[in-house]
């Protein structure tokens, strides 16, 4: 068995997209998929620096967490550019907003395609404990080619265009910790018995 992939955009996310995450699931192209009909319902092109913003609604540690990284991928939104923010709900959403014109979409993934993911053999083998990277290649792309198989109406439910104006936070300028030396920036450095500090060094939570 091997991958299907026809549309020739999704097939150069895919790839790049598995060099990226690190191992072949289905979470991962269900994030593309995702991030491609997002970007299509709001009219943009993926982001080339702070043009859109992703907010995920996954968290940390549970099943299907990958599509975050699908969803990356395909929207251009990444941590190092500060247009992803993940909102620890654990759920598997997420919304996507053009910064530009002031509108957003929410896309969430139907439960009934979750409940029929759940039940295949990729899933059953990751809810035993064991590593997607270990799992048998055809039983992996068989899961991946359902996901990309699927027609949209039966993996996502999606809101309508909406408005949301969204402001990126300022941050200010650079200081140095007296501690440590390294560079702080913005409202993340600290005072401390009148000298600046970063985190670390005033012994602070946050």
């Amino acid at each position: 068995m091997s991958i299907q992939i026809q549309d020739p955009e999704l097939k150069e996310m895919f790839e790049h997209g598995v060099y990226f995450h690190g191992h072949l699931c289905p979470a991962m192209p269900l994030g593309l998929r995702a991030g491609l009909l997002a970007r299509r319902k709001l009219g943009v092109e993926r982001a080339k620096s702070k043009e859109l913003m992703l907010l995920s609604e996954t968290g940390t540690g549970h099943l299907m967490q990958c599509i975050l990284d699908g969803l990356m991928m395909a929207t251009g939104c990444t941590y190092g550019k500060g247009n992803c923010k993940k909102l620890n709900y654990n759920k598997m959403a997420f919304i996507l907003i053009n910064v530009v014109e002031s509108k957003a979409v929410r896309i969430a993934i139907k439960p009934e395609f979750i409940k029929q993911a759940l039940n295949s053999p990729f899933m059953q083998r990751r809810q035993q404990g064991i590593p997607p990277e270990m799992i048998e290649p055809e039983i992996a792309e068989a899961a991946i080619n359902n996901v990309l198989s699927l027609p949209e109406e039966n993996l996502f439910k999606v809101g309508d265009v909406y408005d949301y104006e969204f402001i990126y936070a300022q941050e200010g300028p650079p200081e140095f910790c007296k501690k440590c030396g390294e560079v702080v920036f913005g409202s993340k450095a600290r005072v401390k018995k009148g000298e600046i500090l970063c985190i670390p060094c005033s012994g602070y939570e946050s």
